[in-house]
């Protein structure tokens, strides 16, 4: 019997802003589940901070009843789902990781620092900001100015309450120790014109997980928005690949 797949989403994000594309796609051949993190969606925002081993606990629980399953992990939700791997390897078949980091460089560490002093501004302002670090430029480059408004008006309006606490774990998750035990058979997937986890953090990502395979998509930091079939092909390509066990 085919796994089911879990869907881990990334910080100031929902399942639906971050899957919602490719859920009827890899829906076909796997029950598809998912969560959203505190103070996204529908679930209440944390009292305090936000701990991986909590996300991590919390995503694997909303696939009650399925005894084992792959997970998807976007951005922050890479780390949620090698946790997820660390906490219950009898469970998890395999990672596709995708947009992720070990740990955080310099840049994105102050672009976080920035995304967290705007979240408590103006929206318009912050929607600006996460506009440009959200899209890889050459997708911008093809918007028209109507588009680019539409982006703007939506992001204002969907900003998670609880992206403090998201930004905030960002900033303090490191990865490099444990990634080196991870033995769950991983795809690890680049985004070639990310401009808030540079393509090479999310290689090193790569290189510290043993037998990691590499796939790079031609998007920015948001593949559901600029290249969602073909990050669902490379999903169920991988995924077809990993034998029953």
């Amino acid at each position: 019997m085919t796994p089911a797949l879990l869907l881990a989403h990334g910080a100031g994000g929902t399942v639906r802003a971050n899957f919602s594309p490719l859920i009827p796609r890899l829906s076909r051949k796997r029950k598809v589940h998912a969560v959203d993190f505190p103070g996204s969606g529908t679930t209440p925002r944390a009292t305090g901070p936000l701990e991986l081993d909590d996300l991590a606990d919390l995503l694997v629980a909303a696939a009650e009843g399925e005894d084992r399953f792959a997970v998807v992990g976007y951005s922050m939700g890479c780390a949620v789902a090698v946790r997820a791997a660390r906490r219950h390897p009898e469970r998890v078949t395999a990672l596709v990781l995708t947009a992720g980091f070990a740990r955080i460089d310099d840049e994105t560490r102050e672009r976080m620092r920035q995304w967290r002093r705007l979240v408590d501004g103006d929206r318009a302002e912050l929607a600006r900001f996460l506009l440009s670090i959200a899209l890889g430029e050459p997708f911008r480059r093809r918007l028209t100015a109507e588009q680019t408004e539409g982006f703007l008006e939506l992001i204002a309006i969907t900003v998670p309450p609880g992206t403090p606490e998201h930004v905030d774990l960002v900033q303090r998750i490191d990865l490099r120790e444990e990634l080196p035990a991870l033995s769950v058979p991983t795809l690890v997937i680049g985004a070639k014109h990310d401009r808030l986890i540079a393509p090479g953090t999310t290689r090193e990502l790569a290189d510290l997980i043993p037998g990691a395979r590499w796939a790079e998509l031609d998007s920015g930091h948001s593949p559901a928005v600029e290249a969602p079939a073909e990050w669902a092909r490379l999903i169920e390509e991988f995924l077809d690949t990993v034998p029953a066990r």
